[in-house]
């Protein structure tokens, strides 16, 4: 997000970047080397707790309408905590500082082909017609490329979201093993499982099947596979409680 002081009159007064804390390397090391070409500092806004603080630790208020067990675990899609306390919370607090002294002007990088998620603020790169994929070969054109992970990944936000499709998943095991290993750890020490359907530790079984069979040319999909996972993950001790392909 880009701001501009109204007071100051001047082209853009502040960057902001909202770091949740599970960002990928490359993109801090991205932000580093954006600091050192445009020659100014980025402001790296955090929430007050970590990341992980709010995974293992956080416990809510008694009055809360939120799960007693301790740490908040993994999002959901009905509850996204994730959003609220690292970004859009931590986001508000410093515009309404910001506010008390000067009058704002936003700017927000949402692209193109994604004009619906617009509302009041500036977008400029809606106003220049310019699509995720206008800006990505822009970037690269002048150097940036976040070390490959644009050309790994679909959509790069936080490595552990459990709300990402199965594919980008199975790209964070084989690219970023380190990462998936965390991944493994985490699960393995909360209390809500990674998804409804999978345990981070069961989508470990299935991809390691799924690469035994493509080895021997056997099919991914359909009933023969997922019964096949189903034996497999029941001689692990770990079977499905919903079975979804």
């Amino acid at each position: 997000m880009l701001l501009r002081l109204v007071e100051e009159n001047r082209p853009i007064d502040e960057i902001l970047y909202c770091d949740t804390g599970w960002e990928f390397p490359q993109m801090y090391d991205h932000l580093d080397r954006l600091e050192q070409t445009i020659g100014r500092p980025i402001t790296r806004l955090k929430a007050p707790l970590t990341a992980e603080q709010y995974f293992y630790e956080y416990t809510a208020r008694p009055d809360a309408k939120l799960v007693t067990d301790r740490g908040l675990s993994w999002p959901s899609h009905a509850c996204r905590w994730c959003t609220g306390r690292l970004k859009t919370h931590v986001i508000n607090k410093h515009l309404r500082q910001l506010r008390r002294r000067y009058q704002l002007e936003q700017y927000v990088g949402i692209a193109a082909d994604e004009a619906h998620r617009c509302k009041d603020l500036h977008y400029p790169l809606v106003e220049w017609g310019m699509t995720e994929a206008d800006c990505l070969r822009y970037c690269k054109e002048h150097g940036f490329d976040w070390d490959g992970l644009y050309d790994i990944f679909r959509r790069v936000s936080c490595w552990c979201c459990p709300l990402q499709p199965l594919s980008e998943l199975r790209k964070l095991r084989v690219h970023c093993p380190d990462l998936w290993q965390k991944l493994l750890y985490m699960d393995a020490h909360t209390w809500r499982s990674f998804r409804p359907d999978y345990s981070a530790h069961q989508l470990d079984i299935r991809f390691k099947l799924e690469e035994e069979r493509a080895a021997q040319g056997l099919p991914l999909t359909g009933r023969a596979f997922f019964t096949a996972l189903d034996d497999r993950l029941e001689q692990e001790g770990c079977p499905r409680k919903q079975k979804r392909e």
